[in-house]
């Protein structure tokens, strides 16, 4: 089964900003999850591994494909919603769809069609085929996002911050579409939001500052925090003081007090309780030490 190979991957922008600096990382067939803060280097990787711009070094390749020097090859396998996905508003998803079949290189009309309803099933737009695709929801947009980027059946899916501003409830049959698609083919899904990759990746990285900071699989990597985290509820006029003192991870409003989490490789002291690490108490804890 093909991998995607990234080695030592680097790019400096032209203002001196070092947006990636020496990823390597290997991506077997499944979901991989890529996290990061915003400014991270996270959709510069995206655009890079999609073709849309080249590095200053290094090499990507999958399987056969070199990208850098292939790119027109890779893009014959390749899938792509970035995070900025426009419509034509007044066309129907149909419409559109089949339009952009056609620019994929699907002429038979007969083909096409079939091609094109089977994706608006998949992606449960089928029912509001014919519906101009500005009257569509955040969600619904999304779907058809997915849609046109699996229309040349890929080997390799690249999402890009696809949940932001989903409800709860089309993020859920997002995540179920994205896992449907991953048995079959590598899919890369980037993002900021941690429960993004803690319900569907069975490997992920982290990246900040250009550099890949931690991967593997998520339960591993959560226990590397397993017996250092802490927790206490302080007085919100303390939280500057317990930082001084303490490595806090994070800190959230709770019942008008404040809650920190504490990484301690001993027992930090009075009214600390220990806690299971989860996902994002270790993005915490790697961005803060990175």
């Amino acid at each position: 089964m093909d991998q995607l190979i990234i080695k030592d991957l680097s790019k400096t922008y032209s203002n001196g900003v070092k947006a990636l600096q020496n990823i390597s990382l290997q991506i077997p067939k499944g979901m991989f999850g890529l996290l990061g803060p915003n400014g991270a280097g996270k959709s510069t990787l995206m655009r890079t591994i999609a073709t849309l711009q080249e590095p200053d070094t290094g090499s990507v390749q999958l399987g056969a494909i070199n990208i850098l020097h292939s790119p027109n090859e890779l893009r014959k396998v390749l899938g792509y919603l970035p995070q900025q996905f426009g419509v034509y508003p007044a066309l129907s998803a149909e419409m559109l769809l089949n339009h952009l079949a056609v620019l994929k290189g699907v002429i038979k009309k007969n083909e096409r069609k079939a091609i094109v309803h089977a994706l608006l099933h998949k992606v449960n737009l089928y029912e509001v085929r014919k519906q101009k695709l500005g009257e569509f929801s955040g969600g619904m947009k999304q779907r058809f996002g997915i849609a046109q980027a699996l229309l040349n059946n890929p080997k390799l899916l690249i999402v890009d911050e696809p949940t932001a501003g989903l409800d709860p409830a089309e993020r859920n049959r997002f995540y179920n579409l994205l896992s449907e698609v991953g048995e079959q083919t590598i899919v890369i899904l980037s993002t900021h939001i941690v429960d993004d990759i803690k319900e569907l990746c069975t490997n992920m990285a982290i990246i900040n500052k250009g550099n890949v900071i931690v991967q593997g699989n998520p339960i591993q990597i959560m226990d590397n925090l397993r017996g250092r985290l802490y927790e206490k509820t302080i007085q919100k006029s303390e939280l500057e003081l317990y930082r001084k003192e303490y490595q806090v991870i994070s800190d959230r409003l709770y019942l008008g007090n404040q809650l920190v989490h504490v990484v301690s490789d001993s027992y930090p002291g009075s009214g600390f309780n220990p806690i299971d690490a989860n996902l994002e108490d270790v993005y915490m804890y790697q961005i803060f030490n990175s």
